[in-house]
């Protein structure tokens, strides 16, 4: 069987700008906020996530889905560009303590064969990452989600999110980012995608050195996630971080969070999420040539 290479999920170029469309509860709660009247139901996120597959799709390299409310639709309908790979989240988030994550297993209904045959190409995994907790327990679970990619031949997408501990200390998000990577930047997973120092804030020199300290970390290639990130601030943090030695990033707010929630959702896509998604892509060509 072919063990596939990240060029299946990067530009010509060999950056990657990738679409990520894998939010569950959280996207949920975007559509609340967003003033969506009555209840949010499962059929507004599905609705939501087939059309930003068919209208986002042709300017991503990949884009990331999730099998709770679209994988399905998505292959069914045929909605992502054929210039543009499949990558499904095989994560299972467990809601607690008043958050929809509160921890994060591997998900025991991923069939990766199946997958595969679908036409995926790589699976991820969202890390949370504690100070206060188990080391080894999230290295095994990262080695057994490896093991579970590439038997089949995929490609491993790590996502290591940095939360404050469970027993109050205090919490320091920059350097939990940066311990998070020095845990799980060796652990044998083909990318691996990571909050952006500093919510993508500060100077120009400020990010750089704050992003070549998490690239000194990192030992695979690695893209920036945009949760957190100001939309406008993204187009310049995708910039730094890769100056500093990353291949591209893997964000969803960034590109459609402003139009969820408003009405001829694509139109809303083609006219608004679609040149910024172009844009981003631009500047991962650019910074990739500059290499």
């Amino acid at each position: 069987m072919t063990q596939y290479t990240l060029k299946e999920i990067a530009r010509p170029s060999g950056g990657f700008a990738m679409l990520a469309v894998d939010q569950r509860e959280a996207m949920r709660s975007m559509f609340s906020a967003a003033g969506v009247k009555g209840p949010v139901t499962d059929q507004h996120l599905t609705d939501f996530k087939v059309s930003a597959a068919k209208i986002l799709s042709p300017f991503a390299s990949a884009i990331l889905v999730d099998q709770q409310f679209c994988y399905r639709q998505i292959v069914e309908q045929q909605a992502v560009a054929k210039s543009c790979a499949t990558i499904v989240a095989a994560d299972d988030f467990i809601p607690g303590n008043g958050i929809p994550v509160d921890s994060v297993t591997i998900d025991k209904n991923i069939d990766p064969q199946a997958l595969r045959r679908d036409g995926a190409k790589a699976l991820k995994l969202l890390v949370l990452w504690r100070s206060d907790e188990d080391s080894q327990q999230r290295l095994q679970m990262v080695r057994e989600f490896n093991q579970l990619c590439h038997s089949q031949g995929l490609l491993s997408i790590i996502e290591p999110v940095v939360r404050p501990p469970r027993r109050g200390d205090k919490f320091d998000r920059e350097q939990a980012i940066l311990d998070a990577a020095k845990e799980l930047g060796d652990s044998g997973a083909d990318l691996y995608k990571v909050e952006m120092p500093l919510y993508g804030k500060g100077t120009q020199s400020e990010l750089l050195a704050a992003a070549q300290k998490l690239n000194d970390q990192i030992s695979m290639p690695w893209v920036i996630l945009s949760s957190g990130v100001d939309e406008k601030l993204f187009p310049r943090a995708v910039r730094m971080a890769m100056q500093a030695g990353a291949s591209g990033f893997l964000a969803g707010r960034a590109v459609w969070s402003t139009v969820v929630g408003l009405p001829d959702t694509g139109l809303m896509l083609s006219d608004i999420s679609a040149p910024k998604l172009q844009r981003l892509g631009d500047i991962v060509d650019e910074m990739m040539a500059r290499r």
